[in-house]
């Protein structure tokens, strides 16, 4: 897909040691320093790493507990602590990518699951619209489909997305680049159900709320 052969394209441009800048209609090429292009992947790295350096994963929120509660909600279960990339709140984008190699535990039913495979990853991708609430504890649906993201050595990476409405949750919430967050599944009447949760890192290693 075009969004993720872009992400694609300006890692490999990375690791080929330039970077290609756009102005206007003018393409120009500029060397980057290796030692800049080095640390910039370790601040990435680190950054990233973070969500993994804690004992063990916060806890759902209290009032996030309630809400759900009062909802009917049942079978709470976190399924994926992340930070934000900037692909993640762009508005161009419009998609908060779910990495198969980072979901904690399945949330999806057999069922689903097939459904979601059924796509050939273009204009018709299967997709799913389940309940989300939002960090600020707003009740909406999003749609959550299934993407592969192909390599240049040919193998590709699955993942999942939400999309749809995404573009109003990240600016509703506020939501910027290099922020952590988590996003649980519950159900509902065996019906999926999702909430977002804002998290803050704090010197100790652990999360706080926002």
């Amino acid at each position: 897909m075009d969004v993720v052969d872009g992400e694609m394209k300006i890692e490999k441009e990375y690791d080929q040691g330039f970077r290609v800048e756009h102005e206007g209609d003018d393409h120009q090429g500029r060397l980057l320093d290796s030692s800049k292009i080095k640390k910039k992947k370790q601040k990435m790295a680190t950054r990233c790493d973070q969500q993994y350096t804690t004992p063990s994963p916060p806890d759902l929120p209290i009032k996030f507990r309630k809400r759900i509660r009062a909802l009917g909600g049942s079978d709470i279960a976190l399924v994926i602590q992340k930070c934000l990339f900037k692909t993640d709140v762009s508005s161009g984008h419009n998609r908060l990518s779910i990495p198969f190699n980072q979901i904690r535990q399945t949330f999806l039913t057999p069922q689903a699951t097939e459904f979601l495979n059924s796509g050939d990853n273009k204009k018709k991708c299967s997709e799913m619209e389940v309940m989300l609430i939002e960090p600020s504890l707003r009740r909406g649906t999003i749609s959550l489909r299934k993407w592969e993201m192909k390599k240049a050595s040919g193998s590709a990476t699955s993942m999942y997305v939400l999309v749809g409405q995404w573009n109003l949750v990240a600016w509703r919430n506020a939501l910027r680049e290099d922020e952590t967050v988590q996003l649980w599944s519950f159900r509902i009447n065996s019906n999926l159900c999702l909430a977002l949760v804002k998290r803050k890192a704090k010197s100790n290693g652990y999360f706080v709320e926002f």
